[in-house]
This record gives structure tokens, C-alpha cells and sequence, in this order.
């Protein structure tokens, strides 16, 4: 048998084999159908050609032509419905990450991929992944529309400018595979390949544990503070004039209008961007725009201390505290450099913990407390 040439990509991820499956059963029934048609067709060519002396005259329908009939309609109906089911099976699994995924971060631009991890190592048109650990991508574009398109994994997500959008996926084989940008973006959209390493656990662990930059979490605590932002939302006695930012991620908030919604990724997005759109219940909108004033790496970066502190109560250390000495990769998050910050986890205020929502249209789900190395391992 000739290996070169394979009907389908190499499968290197927990999902892919469903969809093969599924592909398979689609092009199986497509086949039968046709060729069914196609036969009938040549059936009655021959058998009802001009030159044959056929009777022609309309005669009542006799015998169980209505069983036929009635079986013709029934059989295609419950065929096409299993295939239906079958296919939102597969596209519900494909689009429920489990609660404890890898997060990373990814911030597509004309023409590359720019990855960061939760330990801070950072990458350009290149993702290691560990083998058998789910992983959650959290994606946005800085200029047009891109699309995230791995084979081997058999996952295609676009990727827009003002929106995030996630994917999740599963390696189970080690590896090298192809990564490109299946959305037209450009003059150099063909160049806007890269490659997405699957490595063992432990090469892993060694290949994250080589970079010294400072944790996401570590890097949005410090966006925070240098823009000022703890003087408003710290929590501190006195200087609290915006909502606190502990136990916010992945929380039910009452806004001034009534509604309620989920503090996920999307809704920090906008707060922030455009404090005056969702106002939170019992401030006043004193906020100003950030937009065009912070870049969408740095807002990622706001997010995952946002997501460091949602269990934390208290409030957090004032501006200019930020302990510089623990930004290895393997360091403590930062609500962890704070007594006050140290307090058990629970609710804050009246907002309502809301539990994991995984479904594209709802809130991403929230992981459980762990530190930024026990995400990378």
C-alpha cells in the first residue's frame, strides 16, 4: 500500500476521529443515493424509450405501490435525521471544553500568530502543546478577519477583529503539524503559516519552564497598576469609586438597567473598552475609554489576573506593590503577594458564583484555582 497518499490528514487529536467518521458517513449515504438514482434513471431510458411499444395510458395505482411510496419517503427521512443527530453530537462535544483546559492565548495580525502562554513564554507562529491535556485557545485579530485551521486536528476557527473567540482540542499524538490561516487576509495571506508542536509531559514541562518572562497573570497585574487602574477598583477603604476586581471572573453581575450577566472574557472586553455600555449596579458611569489606548495582548493579560483573583476576596494591594521578584514562570499568582489578598475563596457582595458555561453562546467556563505552573504542566 502506498503510505504517501491518505484520504484524509493524519489524525492527531481526540476529536478528529469523529469527524472522519461522520465525513464517512456523509460521503457513504451521498454515494448510495446517487448511484440508486443514477440506476433508476437508466431503467426507465430503456425501458420507456420512444421506439418501445409500451402502454402508455394512465392506470389507477393497484397492489402496495402506497407502501412503496410511503417506505420511499420514511426511509430517506429517518436516514437524513440520524445523520443530524449524529452531527450535533459531534459538534456539542467539539464545542464543550472540559473545566480544567490549558488556557493560551492568541492575537492573530497581517501575516503571523503571536501565542502567549499562562507561564508567559511566548511564541511566533508556533504552539507547543502538551500531549493529552485539553487546550482552550482564546483568540482575537488586531486588523481583519483570520481563521485558526489546524488538519491533523480537524478544528477551524475564525478569528475577528473586536471579538474573542475560542477553540478547544486534545492532542493524542506527538508531533510537528501544519497550522494556517484559512481565511483570505491579504496580500501575504499564503504566508501566514506556522506549526503546532505536541510534546510528551515532561519535554513539556522542560520546554516551559525555560522561559524567565513574567506570567500572564503577573503582566496584567502590572497593566493594571500602571495605568492606574487599582485607585478606582482595588477595593481600598477610601479610594473605591469602580466595582473591585476580586471574585468578578466568571461571576453573575447586576448592571444598572437590571440585567444580569457573566463576567467573562467578552464582557471585561468591554468594560473596559467602553466602560458606559454594561454600567454595573450602584456606580456611577465615571470610567474612561481605553479603547485605542491598550492593545489587545495587554487586555489578555488583564483577563488572566482577572481570572487569577476570581475566587479571592479583600481587597488588593495598592498601586505600585507589585513584587517584582517573583515573575518566574513558576511563581505564585499575584493575589498570592498580599495578606489581604490571601483570604478564602468564596462570593463577593451580592453577585451570584455562576457556574461553568461552555457553549459558544454562553460564558466561557472557569477553571478551578490552580497556579500558572500547574496550567503549563
Amino acid at each position: 500500500m502506498n503510505e504517501s497518499f491518505s484520504f484524509f490528514p493524519e489524525s492527531a487529536s481526540e476529536g478528529a476521529l469523529q469527524f472522519d467518521r461522520l465525513s464517512l458517513a456523509l460521503f457513504g449515504v451521498c454515494v448510495l443515493f446517487s448511484l440508486g438514482i443514477s440506476l433508476a434513471i437508466l431503467v426507465f431510458i430503456a425501458r420507456y424509450w420512444h421506439s418501445r411499444e409500451v402502454d402508455r395510458q394512465f392506470q389507477p395505482s393497484r397492489g402496495m405501490h402506497w407502501l412503496v411510496e410511503i417506505t420511499w419517503m420514511l426511509g430517506p427521512l429517518a436516514i437524513l435525521l440520524g445523520l443530524f443527530a449524529w452531527g450535533a453530537v459531534v459538534y456539542i462535544r467539539a464545542h464543550r471544553p472540559p473545566t480544567d483546559p490549558v488556557e493560551v492565548n492568541v492575537v492573530a495580525k497581517q501575516w503571523m500568530w503571536k501565542i502567549a502562554h499562562p507561564s508567559g513564554r511566548r511564541e511566533i507562529n508556533t504552539l507547543h502543546l502538551p500531549i493529552g491535556r485539553p487546550v482552550r485557545l482564546t483568540m482575537i485579530s488586531e486588523d481583519v478577519i483570520h481563521s485558526f485551521f489546524v488538519p491533523a486536528f480537524r478544528v477551524k476557527q475564525d478569528v475577528l477583529p473586536g471579538r474573542y473567540s475560542t477553540l478547544w482540542f486534545r492532542a493524542t499524538k506527538p508531533g510537528r503539524y501544519h497550522l494556517f490561516c484559512a481565511e483570505y487576509c491579504g496580500t501575504e495571506h499564503s504566508q501566514m503559516i506556522g506549526q503546532v508542536v505536541v510534546q510528551q509531559r515532561e519535554e513539556y514541562a522542560e520546554w516551559i519552564a525555560q522561559g524567565t518572562e513574567e506570567s500572564l497573570a503577573q503582566a496584567g497585574r502590572r497593566n493594571l497598576d500602571s495605568m492606574g487602574c487599582l485607585q478606582c477598583h482595588g477595593g481600598i477603604p477610601g479610594g473605591q469609586v469602580g466595582p473591585p476586581l476580586t471574585g468578578l471572573y466568571g461571576h453573575r453581575v447586576t448592571l444598572s438597567d437590571g440585567a444580569r450577566v457573566v463576567a467573562d472574557p467578552e464582557y471585561l472586553r468591554r468594560s473596559i473598552l467602553e466602560p458606559a455600555a454594561e454600567v454595573r449596579e450602584g456606580f456611577e458611569p465615571k470610567m474612561p475609554s481605553y479603547d485605542g489606548q491598550i492593545d489587545p495582548e495587554q487586555l489578555l493579560e488583564i483577563i488572566a489576573y482577572l481570572r487569577s483573583v476570581a475566587d479571592a476576596t479583600g481587597p488588593l494591594a495598592g498601586p505600585g506593590t507589585l513584587d517584582t521578584d517573583s515573575r518566574s514562570p513558576g511563581a505564585s499568582s499575584p493575589v498570592q503577594q498580599s495578606p489581604d489578598e490571601s483570604s478564602p475563596p468564596g462570593p463577593t457582595g451580592e453577585d451570584d458564583v455562576e457556574q461553568p458555561l461552555d457553549s459558544p453562546e454562553a460564558a466561557e467556563s472557569r477553571s478551578p484555582p490552580s497556579t500558572d505552573a500547574e496550567e503549563s504542566r
